[in-house]
């Protein structure tokens, strides 16, 4: 088959990018529903995702700009029904600094017939200078897509910031709470939604599930930017239900199943089905390069029940993977080093009222205990096998933030000083800000959060937010931006 140049760099970005509803009305052809998207680009790896609306093989040919008449073909799964008609293809033999430009399209087997070609690009590891963004919760506390205000816009921002990277920190859905016609909020106005039933409700069943990966990538702007930019995604809670621990019961009147355990499992299914996620696990590494491994780590397979957190034990990565993160970043050969990581490492997060139950590490008091000791452990490893360059971003707490952290300050803990940055929502409630826990010392150095009293604010009152970092070798420059492209703070961090 013969791929003209000019297929793979017009092919019509509005044509590539167009993706039909869920229920999709058939035609004579397969059809690619919900566009494509590329993630995990590693060393010469990366992964291409897409979904067709019957049974039919995915197929996918690639070449590169610079390099380009070297068209290579790749087939993948034939997809049905045990995959929601999902499939992805791992492409291999990439070369380093290039755009590589891909088309996807489906076979029928059986029969004569094949979609239309589905058009995306990405970028492959530089070894001078590129751009990561990063973000998180996406149509929480039932703000979806809202045609009288664009759309989930906060992607559109992303995009313009023209990254090479996009880490989606977390909550990449929100099962547990509906997208209703209407949201009355406490000002008067109403946020409108498009809906339907399957997301109309919390999301329990796996096509439920699925429905709410499938909302989301009906927007246009989530679709042009997963055609142009690969991501690297990782899990927290909401994909499940809120704070949720391997072998609660939820005590929540909506569901007929309240087995987290149970519940988590269709989540992850259907986050693997819908998500160009590499490896057997969540948590894996993400060698960007000569400058940049993304070590990504998984808070919820393995935690500890949530409780007070002042006791001796408690997890959450658990032992394997705890010894897992600091062997990864002991043995990164790249200049830099960021632990994508799915909750904040030192602010408060209660889960239910009073302080009877924490959500994360912090506890809010030294020395370290409960889960802290967890961590205590991490970073003396890190201190101890002198692993420096370290970056922490996070998402989940819905207002951003900056924190730097400083043994100096610390109460009972040993580590080398490093940043953490927190961003979000993309497309959210706003909440915040939370108390900063004073045992690993750190100094807020930036937040941006709703103002005192108030809380929940919708997406229009401008406090959605991303991350974004240009990373050199000489310095990452870390800044957090409004998704109306507003810096609102920036920070070099050299060696």
């Amino acid at each position: 088959m013969t791929l003209t140049r000019r297929e793979l760099l017009v092919g019509s970005a509005a044509a590539s990018l167009g993706a039909c509803a869920r229920g999709v009305v058939r035609t004579k052809q397969p059809q690619i529903t919900h566009g494509v998207q590329a993630g995990d680009v590693s060393g010469d790896r990366a992964i291409v995702w897409a979904r067709c609306d019957e049974r039919a093989r995915l197929v996918i040919e690639w070449s590169t700009i610079t390099r380009f008449g070297d068209v290579r073909r790749v087939a993948g799964p034939v997809v049905g029904p045990d995959t929601d008609h999902a499939g992805a293809v791992t492409l291999t033999g990439l070369p380093p600094d290039q755009t590589v430009v891909y088309r996807a399209r489906f076979e029928r087997e059986a029969a004569r017939g094949a979609s239309a070609w589905t058009y995306g690009r990405f970028q492959t590891p530089r070894s001078d200078r590129f751009r990561l963004v990063w973000t998180g919760d996406t149509c929480g506390q039932g703000y979806g897509r809202n045609p009288e205000w664009g759309g989930l816009r906060g992607f559109a921002a992303l995009r313009r910031a023209e990254p090479a990277l996009f880490l989606n920190s977390g909550d990449l859905i929100y099962a547990d709470n509906p997208i209703e016609a209407a949201k009355q909020l406490p000002d008067g106005r109403v946020w409108r939604n498009v809906t339907n039933p399957l997301v109309g409700k919390v999301a329990e069943t796996l096509d439920e599930l699925r429905a709410r990966f499938a909302y989301n990538l009906d927007d246009e702007h989530v679709r042009a930017l997963a055609a142009e930019v690969a991501v690297v995604a990782q899990w927290d809670d909401h994909e499940t239900h809120n704070n949720w621990w391997p072998g609660q019961q939820l005590d929540d009147d909506r569901y007929r199943d309240r087995d987290a355990s149970a519940l988590a499992a269709r989540a992850l299914r259907a986050t693997r089905e819908w998500t160009p996620i590499g490896g057997p696990t969540i948590n894996r590494v993400i060698h960007y390069g000569p400058l940049l491994d993304i070590v990504v780590v998984d808070l919820r397979t393995f935690r500890t029940p949530n409780d007070a957190n002042r006791g001796e034990t408690g997890a959450m990565l658990g032992t394997a993977q705890a010894a897992w993160l600091v062997d990864q970043l002991a043995s990164s050969k790249a200049r830099w080093k960021i632990v994508a990581c799915d909750q904040p490492i030192a602010l408060v997060i209660g889960d239910g009222p009073g302080e009877a139950r924490q959500e994360g590490y912090a506890n809010g008091a030294g020395p370290p205990l409960g889960r802290e000791r967890e961590l205590a452990g991490v970073l003396a490893g890190l201190a101890a096998r002198n692993v420096t360059d370290v970056v922490w971003l996070t998402a989940d707490v819905h207002y951003a933030a900056a924190h730097r952290f400083d043994p100096a300050r610390a109460t009972g803990a040993t580590f080398l000083p490093f940043w953490e940055f927190v961003a979000g929502p993309i497309h959210a409630g706003t909440f915040g800000p939370n108390d900063l826990d004073p045992t690993f010392g750190p100094e807020l150095m930036f937040q941006w959060a709703p103002p005192p009293g108030t809380g929940n604010l919708a997406p229009w009152d401008g406090l959605q937010s991303f991350g974004q970092i240009d990373v050199t070798a000489e310095a990452l420059r870390v800044a957090l931006l409004g998704i109306d492209g507003k810096e609102r703070y920036a920070v070099d961090i050299t060696r």
